[in-house]
Order: C-alpha cells, then sequence, then structure tokens
C-alpha cells in the first residue's frame, strides 16, 4: 500500500479513533474536521505571513502584501478581500 494509506491509518488508529472501536463516531468525526483546540484564524494568518513574509523577518511590509495580493484576497482572514478594500490608511 502507499505510503500516505500507511500514514492515514496511524493517524486514525493513534488520535481519530479515541474510543477504539475500529470507526468514527459523529463526537470523533466532529473533532477531527472541527479541532476544539485549534484556532482557525492564527493558523491562517500564520500561513500568510509565511507565505507573503520574503526577508523571513516576521513582519509584512506593504510591498511584500502587495506582491502576494492573490493570497491576500482570497483569504479568509480578510474576509475574502473584503478588508482590504475596506482599509483606509
Amino acid at each position: 500500500e502507499p505510503e500516505w494509506v500507511k500514514t492515514e491509518r496511524e493517524q486514525f488508529v493513534e488520535f481519530r479513533d479515541k474510543n477504539r472501536d475500529g470507526k468514527m463516531d459523529k463526537e470523533e468525526t466532529k473533532d477531527w474536521i472541527l479541532p476544539s483546540d485549534y484556532d482557525h484564524a492564527e493558523a491562517e494568518a500564520r500561513h500568510l505571513v509565511y507565505e507573503s513574509d520574503q526577508d523571513k523577518d516576521g513582519k509584512l511590509t506593504r510591498q511584500e502584501i502587495v506582491d502576494k495580493s492573490d493570497l491576500f484576497v482570497g483569504s479568509q482572514a480578510t474576509d475574502f478581500g473584503e478588508a482590504l478594500v475596506r482599509h483606509d490608511e
């Protein structure tokens, strides 16, 4: 079997099937899709900085944002670009 199948099988056994019954019930599926300890906004913000910060200084300049504007316009963190339209600097 492919390596990704082996990895998914291990993830299932170790993390997803919490009651060890060999299948995912409603609560296990909910925890997998929407984990309670996962901050979606923070993850998206980290992704935007990681992908856009060309000099890797941990800060974004206006030019870095402009250079990756397609990334920001498609981001949920900016309401798919709406936050960029409302900005009045």
